[in-house]
C-alpha cells in the first residue's frame, strides 16, 4: 500500500517523521550551505545557458549538495559524487525538464521514481510547484524527505510506492497535471506507467538521453493505447558538457482504459509495441 511521508506540506494521517528518526546519525540539521566559488560559478554558468538567474538558490543548492552526500554515506544513492558531477549531470540536467515551458501548471507535479530526489528537488528549489517525489524504494523516498527539510522546501511532498499500483488507486489515478521522469525506463514503459496518473489534458515529461526513432514509435502507439499521444520531442546538448540529451513529451487525450497499468512489474517485462534491443 502506498505509503506518504512528510516534508513541509505533508498533512496525511499517522505520518512517520524521518528526519529525526532515520537520520539521526547525521546529527543535528545541516547549516552548511556552501559550494565552493568553482561550484558556485558552475551553477550560474549552466543557468545562463537554460535562461535561469540561479544566484537567489545558490545556499539552497550548496544544502542539497550536503544532503545528497551525507545520504550517500548510509545507501547507494548515486554514482557522481564530485561537486563538478552533482551540479551538471543532477542539478542541471534536472532543471533541463522546465525547457519550452511545458511543466508550467498550477497543479501537482509527480516525479515517477524520483531516487535521490531528481529531478523534483531542484525543480522545487527553482519553481513554484507542489512537487509529489515517488519511488518504490523506501529508503529513498526517506532520504528525499529529509533532504527537502534541510533545504528548507515547503512544496514537496513524498510518497512510497510502485506506479503500477499508484496507477491503479483512486487516491493517485487521473490526479495530476504533469508527470516528469528522469532516465527512468523505456518510452512504451513509461507511457503505460505514467499517463494513468494524468488528468485528461495534463502531460508526461520524460527526461532521456539519445532516443531512436524505433523507441519513439513504439511509445506514441503505447501512449495511444494508454490514452495519449506523442506531442513533442526536443533534442538538446547538456549545458557545459554537451551530452546529447531528448525531452519527449506526451499529452493525455482520454481516460486511460481502466486494463492499465498491467499488474506489478508486468509493463517493464513486456512493453507495449516494444522489444528490448538485445532481445
Amino acid at each position: 500500500m502506498p505509503l506518504f511521508l512528510p516534508c513541509a506540506v505533508d498533512h496525511s494521517p499517522g505520518a512517520l517523521s524521518v528526519s529525526r528518526e532515520t537520520y539521526a546519525t547525521l546529527g543535528p540539521s545541516m547549516n552548511t550551505s556552501d559550494l565552493s566559488p568553482q561550484g558556485a560559478a558552475l551553477l550560474l554558468q549552466g543557468g545562463e545557458v537554460l535562461g535561469l538567474d540561479l544566484s537567489p538558490y545558490l545556499t539552497q543548492f550548496g544544502k542539497l549538495q550536503t544532503a545528497l552526500l551525507a545520504g550517500q554515506k548510509r545507501m547507494n544513492l548515486t554514482a557522481l559524487t564530485s561537486e563538478r558531477d552533482i551540479i551538471i549531470k543532477h542539478f542541471l540536467d534536472s532543471l533541463t525538464c522546465a525547457r519550452s515551458g511545458y511543466l508550467q501548471t498550477t497543479g501537482r507535479v509527480f516525479d515517477l521514481g524520483t531516487g535521490a530526489g531528481f529531478p523534483s528537488l531542484p525543480l522545487a528549489i527553482v519553481y513554484p510547484l507542489h512537487v509529489v517525489a515517488a519511488d518504490a524504494t523506501r529508503k529513498k523516498v526517506e532520504h528525499v524527505a529529509w533532504a527537502a527539510e534541510q533545504v528548507g522546501l515547503n512544496n514537496v511532498t513524498t510518497l512510497v510506492g510502485r506506479a503500477e499500483a499508484l496507477g491503479r488507486s483512486e487516491v493517485y489515478r487521473e490526479q495530476y497535471q504533469r508527470v516528469v521522469t528522469r532516465a527512468v525506463a523505456a518510452l512504451p514503459v513509461l507511457a503505460e506507467l505514467a499517463l494513468p496518473l494524468l488528468e485528461v489534458g495534463g502531460l508526461l515529461i520524460a527526461q532521456k538521453g539519445p532516443i531512436s526513432a524505433e523507441e519513439l514509435q513504439a511509445g506514441g502507439s503505447a501512449a495511444a493505447a494508454v490514452g495519449g499521444e506523442l506531442l513533442i520531442t526536443e533534442r538538446f546538448e547538456l549545458p557545459i558538457l554537451g551530452d546529447p540529451r531528448s525531452l519527449v513529451v506526451l499529452r493525455k487525450v482520454r481516460p486511460t482504459p481502466a486494463k492499465y497499468p498491467r499488474r506489478e512489474g508486468i509493463p517493464n517485462k513486456e512493453p507495449l509495441f516494444w522489444r528490448y534491443p538485445d532481445q
